[in-house]
């Protein structure tokens, strides 16, 4: 099995913008072209902007069939990097925190968050495993990181890379604390399931919250291989070796 060159970005959140956060993803996808990227990762709810309340989710939510989301297939239908995308997702009368799994504009399938905090999403209950140049990789996003289950749920059906997907725009007292809780938690996760891990997440102020970013590449003995400079846009990239598992 050959390395897989994968790549997690750090970025400010945009709030009802499709189209602004597509002009920016089509710009770190040339920088993953050029950079011979495999698989980047975004952050939690990322293409709408982030939400816990059911009115505010409901408003910005969308179908994997509107037209919107086609529109986005169709920007991506030339970037042969594999792309974690989060979004809000609407199913019927379901609201899904969810990653979407693109590849040159194809959708290859969604993950549903399993274990949502926040009041207004429903919870998903899959664990999908995709592929892509043959290695196996699964989803789980943000909060799901303090369920050991949920990581094992991936691990057990073969994946050798966890992705997560993160969103730590907290009022000021609790991104303190998460600053360094959300970098043991991927490496706890890591250690548990021998899998490498890699997370991507916003950062920067919004109102009152703030985000420190907590963007990194965890080695399957939990090492912190690569990650993103905390309080500011960045980018992390790392050639992932056949050891993760």
């Amino acid at each position: 099995m050959a390395p897989l060159r994968v790549a997690a970005f750090q970025r400010r959140p945009l709030f009802d913008d499709v189209s602004g956060v597509l002009v920016r993803l089509t710009a770190d996808l040339e920088w993953c072209r050029h950079q011979d990227v495999q698989l980047a990762l975004f952050p939690e709810c990322y293409l709408q902007g982030y939400a816990t309340e059911r009115e505010t989710i409901v408003a910005r939510s969308l179908a994997l069939d509107d037209h919107e989301i086609r529109g986005v297939l169709s920007v991506l239908r030339t970037y042969s990097t594999t792309i974690i995308l989060g979004l809000i997702e609407r199913r019927g009368a379901s609201f899904f925190n969810s990653a979407l799994v693109i590849r040159e504009g194809k959708l290859l399938g969604t993950y549903a968050k399993t274990r949502p905090n926040e009041p207004g999403f429903d919870a998903g209950s899959d664990y999908p495993v995709f592929t892509t140049h043959d290695w196996q990789f699964g989803i789980n996003i943000c909060n799901d990181a303090n369920f050991p289950d949920a990581a094992l749920n991936v691990s057990r059906q073969g994946a050798q890379l966890l992705c997560y997907p993160l969103n730590n725009m907290l009022l000021p007292k609790n991104a303190t604390k998460w600053r360094s809780k959300s970098v043991s938690n991927l490496q706890a996760r890591a250690v548990e399931t021998g899998c490498c891990v890699m997370s991507s997440d916003v950062v920067g102020h919004h109102g009152n919250q703030m985000s420190y970013g907590c963007t990194c590449i965890v080695s399957p003995n939990g090492d912190v291989v690569s990650r993103a400079r905390e309080e500011a846009e960045a980018a992390v990239q790392f050639d992932l070796s056949p050891f993760c598992r």
